[in-house]
């Protein structure tokens, strides 16, 4: 291990037969010169952890939930990681009694002095305004990349106002605190446009711009993005990307002061935008829509969040485009039909389409997604689609279809699952959400176990049918690559799930599931049983309060501390002898069956 170059360490559960999580980790951290790049989830780690987590030799330091450390983490960091090019830390301090002070920041902005990319999801804006800029000036020349999970907006300003001066003209080009800062991602209380026009003149070499607010109260005018702001973005030319979004998370609020005016005065500046996200825009019509399709002719990525006025006219003529789509991501767009729909799958390159919570859509919408040969992700949750309309999807699931998300489709059944697999010998889905369908049952989950598929994540959460069976068919199943023990499920989310008693909890255990890294379940119930199943297997993130699961980006670590068994189970002998049976023995038949091995 000592000549690795690389750790990631994903899951904050660790082995019981230690009596400490540090006791763990050391026998794998060494010191070991070759180590360039180490990844942790420090869920159940503390300052005591600092001096085994940092190596002079690292280029690039990823620690996620660092809730328990206090910002002496951050000035560790900037003493120890001189070579660092790449920081991630989220949720430092978080923990109660914890604090970071300004001087930690300092220490770290002024010790890593090589520093490209930079990740702070964490609240920031609780330091004073004039002592963040003085520090901020001593961040990393090379710093290309920076990304703040909360600070004020006016700290923002005020940051990146500072070499402007008062006679300075609208368009005079000023050098940056950060000259080559290319991609900024801010998570703010108000996006504004005294915000908006600083970081525009402000950041001389920007082509990536990602702003996210969400307010606890109406903002004010002062307060608040208007068409005035919206003319003031790419006023250098350079933004490629730009991500605009007012998140519903406290209030339902929308940006109301900007309308397709504001719309039309940007595009004339973005003609070159390659992506752009807008999320809240109440006011802007399809008129404002359209002429971001028919402007921006290098625009391969369009999200739209909370589109209240956004209809099929949008896409009518969208031919006379450039038809360069590849990822449109339409989401409370409670105004779009299956026409809209029709139009977008003329964008032959589309490769991932969001459409939830778009409830007018119906199965026609389904027979023209089913002719987009590209298409690698789909997401459905919440339209008005039937068993018969899925029949559609058959052709992209053997070609190209990787992730399909069907959750709150109320009319689906168990029937789905037969229209989706019945027949096929082999597919590239890999990612399947079943939840939340009041008619899905364990019949529909022992069909997809028949199919033998290796789907690597499964979300059932909210099926109330759905119950021990699934469990123990899904624990038993075989696939067809390498025919080895157990299933090929990395995610399981059985999150309320109505059936699910004791007995689940035993085929949850080893020697089931070997590959499994996440897990769903409801802690409420079997409280006991949920805390030992944790503990005995510490590389499983077991999430009980109804959180949505998923392998952050960074975890790629599919054949870490594996095991594979041989041992052929009864089930599983009598799940797969099944399939000699007589055609025409229904589903039902088998649940019955299934029952009696309980």
């Amino acid at each position: 291990m000592q000549d690795l170059p690389f750790l990631c360490f994903p899951n904050s559960q660790f082995s019981p037969h230690f009596s400490s999580p540090l006791e763990f980790l050391r026998p794998l951290l060494p010191p070991n010169p070759f180590l360039i790049s180490l990844k942790v989830d420090c869920g159940q780690l503390d300052d005591s952890a600092i001096q085994l987590l940092l190596k002079p030799s690292l280029h690039e330091l990823c620690l996620h939930n660092c809730a328990d450390f206090s910002g002496k983490l951050l000035s560790e960091i900037g003493g120890c990681c001189k070579d660092l090019r790449s920081l991630y830390l989220s949720s430092v301090a978080e923990k109660r009694g914890r604090a970071i002070h300004i001087e930690d920041l300092e220490e770290l902005l002024s010790g890593c002095t090589q520093l490209e990319a930079l990740t702070l999801m964490f609240d920031v804006s609780f330091f004073l305004r004039q002592n963040f800029a003085r520090v901020w000036a001593m961040a990393s020349e090379k710093l290309s990349s920076l990304e703040i999970g909360c600070i004020y907006s006016v700290t923002v300003t005020e940051l990146l106002s500072q070499n402007l001066g008062a006679g300075n003209s609208m368009n005079r080009i000023v050098p940056s605190m950060w000259p080559n800062i290319e991609k900024l991602c801010l998570s703010v209380d108000y996006i504004t446009d005294a915000m908006v026009g600083a970081i525009s003149k402000g950041l001389i070499s920007l082509t990536h711009l990602e702003l996210q607010d969400a307010p606890i109260i109406e903002p004010r005018f002062s307060f608040d993005l208007t068409n005035v702001g919206l003319q003031q973005i790419n006023q250098l030319s350079k933004l490629r990307h730009l991500s605009l979004v007012r998140s519903q998370e406290f209030l339902v609020t929308y940006f109301r002061r900007v309308n397709d005016l504001g719309i039309l005065l940007m595009a004339d500046g973005c003609a070159d935008l390659e992506s752009i996200c807008l999320g809240g825009f109440c006011r802007v019509t399809d008129t404002g829509f359209r002429t971001i399709l028919h402007t921006f002719s290098n625009l391969n990525k369009l999200r739209v969040f909370h589109g209240i006025q956004l209809t099929h006219l949008v896409f009518h003529d969208i031919s006379a485009t450039s038809l360069s789509l590849k990822h449109v991501s339409l989401r409370w767009c409670s105004l779009l039909t299956n026409d809209a729909v029709k139009n977008l799958s003329l964008n032959k390159d589309l490769s991932y389409l969001d459409l939830r919570d778009c409830r007018s859509l119906r199965d026609e919408a389904l027979r023209a997604i089913g002719t987009i040969p590209k298409l690698k992700t789909l997401l459905l949750d919440g339209s008005d689609i039937s068993d018969a309309g899925l029949s559609h999807l058959r052709p992209l699931i053997m070609s190209s279809l990787v992730s399909l998300s069907v959750r709150g489709c109320k009319k689906l059944t168990d029937k789905s699952i037969t229209v989706l697999f019945d027949g096929l010998s082999k597919i590239e889905l890999h990612v399947l959400d079943l939840s939340n369908l009041p008619y899905l049952s364990d019949a529909a989950i022992l069909q997809l176990t028949r199919s033998k598929f290796a789907i690597s994540e499964l979300r059932l959460r909210q099926c109330p049918l759905i119950g021990d069976v699934s469990v123990m068919a899904l624990a038993s199943m075989q696939v067809n690559e390498d025919q080895r023990h157990g299933s090929s499920l990395r995610l399981l989310d059985l999150y309320n799930c109505g059936g699910l008693t004791q007995l689940s909890f035993k085929w949850l255990k080893n020697p089931y599931f070997p590959r499994m890294r996440w897990l769903g379940v409801t802690g409420s119930l079997h409280r006991d049983l949920v805390d030992a199943l944790a503990r005995s297997r510490p590389f499983l993130h077991v999430a009980c309060h109804g959180e949505e699961l998923g392998a952050d980006h960074w975890d790629s670590s599919d054949s870490f501390y594996m095991h594979h068994y041989d041992e052929v189970d009864e089930f599983e002998q009598w799940l797969f002898d099944g399939e000699d049976d007589d055609d025409d023995d229904d589903i039902a038949d088998d649940e019955n069956d299934a029952e009696l091995l309980l």
